[in-house]
């Protein structure tokens, strides 16, 4: 199992491209399902989850062709001429809880979906019950069988008015693309607004699709019969882009973080700026300045879009172990997202978890050590107190990510950074 080798300790300078945004990358796949024309997606980061996806969609009957790979990003060309086979088995939903996003267009095209209850990070409990209860209420039969959802309805969903308990990410995702081939007018109330959603529903309007309230909590979908093919850009991953904010700033640096969207970003650089970084948006990106200046613990709380992301969590948290002060970190989102803690605190990071929050207080200096990664964002934290610490860090099972950052090794030590990849 592949590893990660940090010599800490040196400012990162210089200029990181950022990648298409993953969690857009994913849903705006599985819209392929929705149409039987061709779906262009630019912009496509190489990453290993979006190769599950592809693998996943295949198995449904996806063709799939790619082209390039330069600094456009990749283009993939997407077309489900037909639904071969409505079942989405263990082996591959198992790896990525994205896969249950093929959920609602199936269903929703075919009448019937077969598919495994999905795996993934194990941060804490992202229940389906949601996706499924707002699919019910659309006219579908749901039911649970040896770890399957098993989901049927005759002739076509019908629009219903959902309102979702909490904020869903995927399952708005998921009901707003099922609401696309619905019978009648959908309504999903408490929407989520996450940026990600956006390019999803930016791009089923490009499909024909007729969805009103898009960046809304109130998302209006009238569905059609059928949607046609698109070319849509992935947006640029706003998650990828504050991990190297958060880089820039641990490690006392100045990186510009090219093609960055600020505008979705901007609870994050609030953060950063009140920590004492300088924060600049130019026409083509972020940049990031640290340079010779004091970062300060800021409290933070994690918090549905707008808020701050609960995937920059432990990234902060790991800034503000090297901050002057203290700061409290407040997770509201997921309950078991603190497993980075005990790594972090091998490292000489003081911390305290007192039930949903971390109080962190700076130290002086951490020191290299072997840690062991988690999940993805967990992974992420540990790069960069690697690449602020003292000596040599060692992040083991780092296939965690491979899942959501492009080239981190090759992006880091173009910036200055001292890390390498050991091959098992």
């Amino acid at each position: 199992m592949d590893s990660i080798r940090i010599r800490g300790g040196r400012p990162l300078k210089g200029t990181i491209p950022i990648s298409g945004a993953k969690n857009a990358a994913l849903p705006l796949m599985t819209a392929s399902l929705l149409t039987d024309g061709t779906l262009t997606l630019a912009n496509l980061p190489h990453l290993v989850d979006i190769t599950t996806m592809a693998n996943l969609l295949m198995s449904h009957g996806v063709a799939l062709h790619m082209n390039g790979g330069g600094k456009g990003g990749r283009v993939l060309e997407l077309r489900a001429r037909e639904i071969t086979n409505t079942t989405a088995h263990y082996d591959l939903v198992r790896k990525m809880r994205a896969s249950i996003l093929v959920l609602g267009p199936i269903l929703a095209r075919e009448g019937q979906a077969r598919v495994s209850l999905p795996g993934g990070c194990a941060i804490g409990a992202r229940p389906v019950d949601l996706h499924l209860k707002a699919l019910e209420q659309m006219g579908a039969t749901i039911a649970i069988d040896g770890g399957y959802v098993e989901a049927r309805v005759d002739g076509r969903l019908k629009g219903a008015h959902l309102v979702f308990p909490q904020v869903t990410v995927t399952g708005t995702e998921n009901i707003l693309m099922a609401a696309t081939l619905a019978d009648g007018e959908t309504i999903i109330d408490n929407a989520a607004r996450e940026p990600e959603v956006t390019d999803l529903a930016n791009c089923l309007l490009a499909m024909g699709a007729e969805i009103e309230g898009v960046g809304t909590p109130r998302l209006v979908v009238r569905g059609k019969e059928s949607l046609h093919g698109a070319s849509h850009s992935v947006l640029p991953d706003r998650i990828e882009a504050g991990s190297y904010a958060v880089a820039a700033a641990i490690t006392r640096g100045r990186l510009l973080l090219q093609h960055a969207d600020a505008s979705q970003m901007s609870a994050l650089t609030k953060v950063l700026a009140a920590a004492g970084a300088e924060i600049t948006v130019r026409d083509d990106g972020l940049l990031v300045d640290a340079e010779n200046r004091e970062i300060r613990g800021v409290d933070v709380m994690t918090e549905p879009h707008p808020g701050f992301p609960t995937d920059m969590q432990a990234q902060v948290m790991a800034l503000f172990a090297t901050a002057r002060g203290a700061a409290m970190v407040t997770e509201t989102i997921f309950e078991n997202r603190f497993m980075h803690v005990p790594e972090l605190k091998r490292m000489g990071a003081d911390i305290n978890i007192h039930n949903g929050s971390a109080i962190v207080r700076g130290v002086a200096r951490l020191s290299g050590a072997p840690v062991m990664a988690t999940d993805l964002r967990a992974s992420m934290s540990l790069v960069l107190a690697g690449l602020a610490a003292e000596g040599e860090t060692v992040v083991n099972r780092v296939y965690h990510l491979d899942r959501g950052y492009e080239r981190l090794e090759q992006k880091l030590a173009a910036c200055g950074a001292a890390i390498e990849r050991l091959r098992d």
